[in-house]
């Protein structure tokens, strides 16, 4: 681990989550790879498929079929 990769407990995951949830809402066309989202943000690996999982789990996110993440659009 280097000092520019976090590690994170249980709070400060739930702030991570909202931090990438107020980057993905400002830009709603943003695509990010899961390993954009590490760099862009210089989590570890483990904590960062911990968030993103959360993130699809809850439905804000969705991991397209190029393995980007995107918004998750309403079904109409």
């Amino acid at each position: 681990m280097t000092c520019a990769t976090m590690t994170i407990d249980r709070r400060t995951s739930i702030d991570w989550v909202h931090v990438i949830q107020a980057e993905f809402l400002e830009m709603p066309g943003l695509q990010l790879t899961m390993a954009q989202v590490r760099r862009l943000w210089g989590l570890e690996d483990q904590a960062c498929r911990r968030i993103l999982q959360e993130l699809v789990a809850t439905h804000f996110l969705r991991r397209t079929a190029r393995d980007t993440y995107v918004l998750d659009a309403p079904s109409c």
